[in-house]
């Protein structure tokens, strides 16, 4: 494959992820965004592999100061604070989906017919890593700079709120990977 070819679509699915980003509500202390959508249809339509270096492409930007995340915050601060292990959790998603996708989901996806449900597999796994992930980071950061918190407290505040619209956004990125597959050079 081309090395211009896959730099060229590495920096258009950063953007990509950053547009959804920017597309944001905040409900209690977590913006509801669109970057799960976003990163989950990079990861479905380029795949592993370059999903996870585009995702990656995504953090640093927002380290070093481009303002990429959610109300166009970027920064060390962005990412180590309370919300940060959202953040930071979508690159060890991508990492998972990448290695999954490889060793034997990727293979059934080949069929048109298993596609959607093995992106929903998929998916799922994506969402429970990126839960563990957040909530665990949540309840450290939060536990050091304020006190205590429970983990019912962390879930209600961080997972229940978002449970309904990230199904909702996992099943629009399946849906819509359908068809942009179909567009990009795959390996």
């Amino acid at each position: 494959m081309n090395k211009t070819y896959n730099i060229v679509l590495a920096a258009i699915c950063a953007a990509l992820i950053t547009v959804c980003s920017w597309i944001s509500l905040t409900v209690m202390e977590i913006p509801f965004t669109l970057q799960t959508f976003g990163i989950l249809l990079v990861l479905y339509t380029v795949g592993g592999k370059r999903g996870t270096i585009s995702v990656a492409v995504y953090l640093l930007l927002g380290l070093i100061g481009v303002p990429v995340f959610a109300g166009f915050k970027s920064g060390p601060a962005a990412l180590l604070g309370p919300t940060g292990g959202f953040i930071v959790g979508f690159l060890v998603c991508a990492l998972v989906y990448w290695l999954v996708d490889s060793m034997w989901l990727g293979k059934l996806k080949k069929k048109d017919s298993s596609r959607f449900v093995v992106c929903l597999i998929e998916g799922i796994i994506f969402e429970l890593i990126l839960y563990v992930v957040g909530v665990s980071w949540f309840i450290a950061v939060y536990s050091r700079n304020t006190g205590a918190i429970g983990l019912g407290a962390v879930l209600s505040m961080c997972v229940v709120p978002f449970l309904i619209p990230d199904a909702v956004k996992l099943v629009l990125a399946c849906t819509t990977s359908l068809r942009t597959v179909r567009i990009v050079k795959q390996k």
